[in-house]
């Protein structure tokens, strides 16, 4: 990205381009050095430079990129407004020394730490590890970029300079900064669109039904409280407003430009937005990346447009944005439900989805804070609405339907950052698309398109619900109740058999409804005296007036043993449902702390929540359930810890990178035995030792050598299942049995003198497998699993994304179904499971630092008492193309 070229954002929300130096910067950046002030230059070069000294500095910043040499410039509008650059002695140096220089008037905007960043990556992959130079003590910008960029800075004074080093590698405190300067600026890039102190709608049609005249009317119907400009060339007023022929003409400065025209005209607007001063645009219009390659043409060249002015763009071809913040009031949607206020963010890629999803919130009362319909996703994306919703105080929670990913590993840190703040639900479309990938390794085949996404959610902390009804059904929890402080549920209702399938499905969700205890039992007999069972359900029984379920919900809730409590009202001829919610109403108000939800049947005209905690009320004891069981899990969550990206000792990095590339060099694919040994040692992955020979004779020999019983194996890298054709044979025990061994291999893969591998034979009480598979858009997964001849059979599997911290490894194997196996099963002693934690963090790291394994297959993974060891290994090879580099703060690229 450093070298192609990309837009970022400055500190401000202004829009930067970083892109490698050419010829062509010669002029400019003469003139970034004849503008700057002589303190600037001084700072600098530790002196006035002369002119030869300037002429001499930009012949070197524009030399062409290399291993020895990287420059780039910042532009602002086309101007360049800054440069940084690296020179290290030779191509084996793992230092370099760096320097930054930012135009006066562009100084405080973080334009410096941006550069530095993407110097830091450029430097990164060519092997470099520390950026080094040499600052002014009064230079405090500069030193204060660099101590920014990562926590492994150091700074040292000598002899009246101030000497920086700086880390190129990434930690999780140098990730940490990068988001946080991301999500301030992403908020203040994004407070035009969303805040804006003025709309102005171009294609606002005189007549009603049109997308712009219906959207111009949301504006006005939805109050907001900034001045609305309706343009329209044919008309002198629209929807009671003063209407302008073009956006040159507005008498004050927009914010925020609605495009509605049609799409051959969209450009012209957008241009002409950009010379207005506009900062953020709505393209309701059609016919761009969603219409094949002319459209997608288009599409990229509105991006530019934008770019080039400062302006970030939602759409086109979205349904608009909406904000029912008190003091903005923002509804430039041509939705035709209007969103009520509440505390759930939402981002919605396909526009009818977010058409259900307003009114169906509209009909629960699910409160909307902000709505984005984001459309094509030309450029503002999920990610930047994450980075927004983290600091906004007006989103309890957020709600994603995603289509795509365009950075998944970027949205994984940013989701997870925010999830730890506030719920996260997701709907992910997709599902029923799920199906084997193409791959000759167990593990490909396990990783379908669907695995990916959910290990992403799972590691992320995201809810992932299955429709709009769960989503919203469990928003409503999220926005406006505690979370469970555990999974134990109190069922308490009038209408037994439905208590019996609110249990029944708690239980199938993962919740606890478990007996009360003998205390509550009689706090239960004094409060609910005519109840069928003081159990749990609670059955008060059809007849149980208002005061019973007041004063059974009151020891329930005082009692301590739920950490939730459901309440099931069942509307009769001999009952008044509006009385029993009044009464229950101050009892679940004055218990603040204890996540509730009602169940109300029978009636129409039940209200959507209770109280000042807003209690939300469900039609369906299954609806409540599942609400509940999300909130839970989403708590369980939050309240793990995250972990830590891992130390791992014995790592040549650098060794197993020069191998990769070699073997990509001679054509990759599947590679031979010899060599996935050498990869894998290098990262301290314990492969068992082996021989490879040619005949029946050397075969004999190695084994001989090693020593008795041996293992004798197909050394083809292509065959999967070697032991369903016979090309594996254990046990063998003497040279007889080794050359009839080999005779059966040749026969099994049609070759008179097959090469096969010779190993000894290997001990251990649980076969596991274990592999990694690369996805091009998610990156790598490593998987976990029950390995041998069980691999296939019963598809026990667990999946992370890279990269992973010191936890996920424990969690992969004790979500395994076979993980009793791994603990002592009926008697047996335990396994090393350190061991098979640490297998699977080199794996992660292996697959982080190498995406070119496009596969690798470890199976079986024998593991005893006193370590693992992968007795057979697959490995294939393939490049890995470019990939969006999650480290670097950049907006989504014009395709």
């Amino acid at each position: 990205m450093a070298l192609t070229g990309c837009d970022a954002l400055a500190a401000d929300g202004g829009i930067v381009h970083i892109r490698a130096t050419t010829r062509d910067d010669v002029a400019a950046l003469a003139r970034l050095y004849a503008d700057a002030s002589p303190e600037s230059l001084r700072l600098r070069f530790f002196a006035t430079p002369s002119r030869s000294v300037i002429a001499s500095e930009v012949e070197r910043l524009v030399r062409a990129p290399g291993p020895e040499h990287g420059a780039m410039v910042a532009q602002v509008a086309g101007d360049v407004v800054g440069v940084a650059s690296y020179e290290r002695a030779t191509e084996d140096d793992l230092r370099a020394e760096f320097a930054v220089f930012v135009a006066g008037p562009h100084r405080g905007r973080g334009i410096g730490t941006l550069l530095l960043e993407h110097l830091a990556a450029h430097a990164r992959q060519h092997g470099i590890v520390e950026l080094t130079g040499e600052v002014l003590p009064g230079n405090f910008r500069m030193l204060r970029v660099a101590k920014d960029l990562t926590g492994r800075t150091r700074t040292r004074l000598m002899d009246g300079v101030v000497d920086v080093d700086v880390a190129t590698t990434t930690d999780e405190t140098a990730l940490l900064a990068a988001d946080a300067r991301d999500r301030a600026a992403e908020r203040a890039a994004l407070r035009p669109l969303l805040a804006p102190r003025s709309v102005a709608v171009v294609g606002a049609g005189r007549r009603p039904g049109g997308i712009g005249h219906e959207t111009l009317r949301a504006l006005v119907e939805g109050g907001f409280t900034g001045p609305i400009y309706p343009v329209n060339p044919g008309a002198d007023a629209i929807a009671g407003l003063r209407a302008w022929p073009s956006l040159a003409q507005v008498p004050a400065p927009v914010d925020l430009v609605v495009v509605a025209v049609p799409g051959d005209a969209v450009r012209e607007v957008l241009v002409e937005a950009g010379r207005a001063g506009a900062r953020a645009a709505v393209i309701l219009s059609s016919g761009f990346g969603e219409s094949g390659t002319g459209g997608r043409a288009a599409q990229a060249e509105l991006v530019r447009i934008a770019r080039a002015h400062g302006i970030r763009l939602v759409g086109p071809n979205c349904l608009g944005i909406v904000n029912t913040a008190p003091d903005v009031r923002l509804n430039a949607c041509f939705a035709p439900t209007a969103s009520p206020p509440g505390g759930l963010g939402v981002a919605s890629q396909s526009g009818a989805v977010g058409i259900a999803l307003l009114a169906q919130a509209a009909r629960t009362g699910c409160g909307i804070s902000t709505f984005v319909s984001l459309g094509n996703k030309a450029d503002i994306s999920g990610n930047d609405l994450l980075a927004y919703w983290y600091d906004d105080p007006a989103t309890r929670a957020v709600a994603l339907y995603l289509e795509s990913f365009g950075n998944p590993r970027k949205f994984a840190r940013l989701v997870r950052a925010l999830g730890r703040r506030k719920p996260v639900l997701a709907v992910k479309s997709g599902r029923s698309a799920a199906g084997q990938r193409a791959g000759a390794s167990h593990t490909a085949a396990a990783a379908a398109p669907d695995v990916a996404v959910d290990a992403l959610f799972a590691q992320a902390g995201v809810v992932r619900v299955d429709n709009l009804g769960e989503l919203l059904d469990t928003a409503r929890l999220l926005t406006e109740q505690p979370l469970p402080a555990g999974d134990r549920l109190a069922i308490v209702g009038n209408a037994g058999g439905v208590n019996v399938l609110a249990a029944d499905a708690a239980e199938a969700a993962g919740l606890r409804v478990p007996a009360p205890s003998q205390q509550l039992r009689e706090r239960l007999a004094r409060a609910a005296a005519g109840a069928a069972a003081l159990d749990n359900p609670l059955d008060l029984g059809a007849g149980a007036t208002p005061a019973a379920f007041a004063a059974t919900v009151e020891a329930v809730a005082a009692s301590g043993e739920a950490d939730a409590v459901l309440l099931v009202v069942a509307a009769t001829r001999a009952n008044d449902v509006p009385a029993v919610l009044a009464q229950v109403t101050p009892v679940l108000d004055r218990h603040e702390a204890l996540t509730a939800t009602v169940v109300v049947i029978g009636t129409s005209d039940s209200p959507a929540a209770l109280g000042v905690r807003r209690v939300p009320v469900y039609d369906l004891p299954e609806r409540a359930v599942r609400a509940l069981a999300h909130a839970a899990g989403y708590a369980r969550w939050r309240r793990s810890p995250l972990g830590a990206r891992p130390t791992l000792s014995d790592v040549d990095s650098v060794g197993a990178r020069a191998v990769v590339h070699a073997a990509l060099a001679g054509g990759g694919g599947w590679q031979p035995y010899p060599r996935i040994a050498d990869i894998l040692g290098r990262y301290g992955i314990p492969v068992l030792a082996s021989v490879e020979a040619a005949s029946a004779g050397a075969a004999v020999e190695a084994a001989s050598t090693m020593g008795y019983p041996v293992v004798l194996k197909a050394a083809d890298p292509a065959l999967v299942h070697k032991s369903d054709i016979g090309a594996v044979h254990i046990g063998l025990d003497e040279p007889a049995a080794v050359r009839s061994a080999y005779r059966a291999i040749a026969a099994a893969v049609g070759k008179p003198d097959p090469r096969v591998l010779v190993q000894p034979q290997a001990v251990g009480q649980v076969e596991l497998v274990a592999g990694i598979v690369h996805d091009p858009l998610f990156g790598s997964l490593v998987m976990l699993g029950l390995g041998g001849v069980y691999t296939d059979l019963l598809g026990d599997r667990a999946f992370r994304l890279v990269p992973m911290t010191d936890l996920d490894a424990g969690r992969m194997w004790r979500s395994l179904r076979a993980a009793p196996l791994l603990t002592g099963y009926r008697g047996a002693p335990p396994a090393d499971t350190a061991a098979v934690e640490d297998l699977v963090l080199r794996l992660g790291r292996l697959a982080e630092d190498l995406p070119e394994i496009a596969e690798l297959d470890l199976n079986p993974v024998m593991v005893g008492s006193d370590g693992a060891v992968a007795v057979d290994a697959k490995l294939r090879l393939a490049p890995a193309g470019i990939e969006p580099d999650a480290t670097l703060r950049g907006l989504r690229q014009p395709e």
